[in-house]
């Protein structure tokens, strides 16, 4: 039994719709990747999955049971956490204060008075940024930042991790560190579902990959399936029939042709 099911998921906002028939599973312990140009509803899914937009149709299946009717707090405490692609820190507070934040809301009243100093130095110290601890929010690096929020919502002991845009900000040496930390965390039994742009981290550290266009699912796959897929190499990943587009040159992300449409047409429909 796969640890979440987005169960033909539609999301309407009017006459728009974000999300189209969406339906993906997460293994437990894996890292899967959502992934797709800007709008086609990787955000707006994630919304959905962790109570901050209730689905127009279709359900969100956790560890077996429906959950469409949880407020967040309740998903929270059921395992659900996740970083946003907007930074969402309090900028006022130190980084610490931060992690401390999440751990006292983690333990709840009786807990509150208890001290949380190893916790939040171990916290920061497996993201790596323990000595910006005792730093306003709001003066560090927009990569430390990013991994402020990671340390934040491992503070609530998830066993889903949904991640938005986490390496946003991060050379490619932090990059790096931060793909073998992923790793790190799924082979400890956390859950993964990450919504992410650098093809590069993508590839190397999913066990699997769902493809959004248009809010359906077109394709899905491991990294080495979703690299040779014809329909995600021309809508997402820059290539054309006769092979790598010119980034410079026009791309097809907006002006999909007749075949890419059947094809995502055909993929929803799987």
């Amino acid at each position: 039994m796969p640890l979440l099911h987005v169960d033909d998921v539609v999301v309407q906002f009017g006459g728009v719709t974000a999300v189209n028939h969406a339906n993906f599973q997460v293994e437990a312990g894996t890292i899967t990747g959502l992934i797709g140009p800007n709008g086609a509803g990787k955000t707006t899914t994630f919304n959905v999955v962790t109570g901050l937009q209730t689905p127009t149709s279709g359900r969100v299946m956790f560890d077996g049971k429906n959950i469409n009717r949880l407020p967040v707090n309740r998903r929270s405490k059921r395992g659900i956490g996740r970083t946003f692609q907007r930074l969402e820190a309090f900028g006022s507070l130190t980084v610490a204060d931060n992690v401390r934040v999440a751990l006292d809301i983690k333990r709840g009243l009786r807990g509150m008075f208890a001290s949380t100093g190893n916790q939040v130095h171990d916290l920061l110290e497996l993201v790596g940024i323990s000595s910006y601890a005792g730093d306003r929010a709001d003066s560090i690096p927009t990569g430390t930042a990013r991994l402020l929020e990671l340390a934040r919502a491992l503070a609530c002991e998830p066993r889903l991790l949904l991640l938005d845009e986490p390496s946003s900000g991060l050379d490619e040496s932090e990059t790096e560190d931060f793909g073998r930390l992923l790793q790190k965390l799924a082979g400890e039994g956390v859950t993964i579902l990450m919504v992410e742009h650098d093809m590069d981290l993508v590839m190397s550290v999913c066990n699997e990959i769902h493809v959004l266009d248009f809010g359906s699912i077109i394709a899905y796959g491991t990294p080495a399936e979703i690299r040779e897929n014809p329909v995600v190499q021309k809508a997402y990943l820059g290539y054309s029939d006769e092979g790598p587009v010119d980034p410079d040159g026009p791309t097809n992300d907006s002006n999909h042709d007749t075949a890419v449409l059947d094809a995502v047409t055909e993929g929803a429909a799987q």
